[in-house]
């Protein structure tokens, strides 16, 4: 039976989230549940606090109130290697890839850190982890571009190379900010629909951010609305869609369309 057979079980616990920068309030009690094998959209206007959100996730903040359970467990306080290290992926607005190395290196390169061979990197990158690396690559279908140097790539294809290497720790949760940013319409769509497939198989939990409204709607399973570091909706993609508050302050008229606001 593969993963995604298997009921879902809450992955990430948030209860009561707060975090302000002198007097402005970022983020206030704001509280969800994540679950695995569930990809949860956090949308809002530029401002609402979800960068905040995602950098107390990841231990980059540290929250002044509130709960952050990751599989029962706190992790409040600990630093964002220690969260990686535990299961948290993370893919950023802008990729983050060494332009010189090969596509495989990139991804060796996190493998020998989350696997601790630092001490082996006397030897060049590309005698460790061939088979994991090459493996993950298959996986986001980068495989055939193993040997081309990052810098000489496609966005998009950066950005498949970028969730290969978000998936070399194992990743119980994955947190995506903005993962098609950038992206011509067809490629935004391709990516979260391979994400999509890959989180399922494997039953990781993914909160990702997200502008591009077509992209949102089709893909996630329930979505979350911030406006001023407070949530003012969450649930199903149609529930949020046709929410009267959610459509003044952030959808607008075109809600129905589903379209695109920047």
């Amino acid at each position: 039976m593969s993963v995604a057979q298997h009921e879902r079980v809450p992955v990430l616990e948030v209860e009561a989230l707060s975090k302000s920068f002198g007097g402005v309030q970022a983020v206030e009690r704001v509280s969800f549940t994540l679950s695995s094998s569930e990809l949860l959209a956090m949308i809002g206007p530029n401002g609402a606090g979800k960068t905040t959100c995602f950098n107390m996730l990841n231990g980059q903040l540290r929250p002044d109130a509130g709960a952050v359970r990751l599989n029962g467990r706190s992790i409040l306080g600990l630093s964002p290697q220690s969260i990686w290290r535990l299961g948290v992926g993370r893919t950023f607005q802008i990729t983050a890839t060494f332009a010189s190395m090969t596509v495989r290196e990139n991804v060796q390169m996190v493998l020998i850190n989350y696997h601790r061979r630092s001490r082996a990197l006397w030897r060049p990158a590309e005698n460790h982890y061939i088979d994991e690396a090459m493996t993950l690559l298959e996986c986001v279908g980068m495989d055939r571009q193993y040997d081309r140097a990052c810098g000489v790539l496609a966005y998009g294809d950066l950005k498949r190379v970028e969730l290969a290497i978000a998936l070399a720790n194992e990743p119980k949760l994955l947190l995506m900010d903005e993962p098609t940013a950038g992206m011509a319409p067809r490629e935004r769509m391709e990516l979260m629909q391979l994400t999509a497939e890959i989180v399922h198989e494997r039953g990781i939990a993914v909160l990702f951010t997200e502008h591009d409204m077509d992209v949102v709607f089709a893909h996630a399973d329930r979505i979350m609305v911030l406006n001023r570091g407070e949530l003012i909706s969450e649930g199903p993609p149609m529930a949020v869609r046709s929410n009267k508050k959610v459509q003044e302050i952030y959808l607008g008229s075109g809600a129905a369309h589903g379209v695109e606001i920047s």
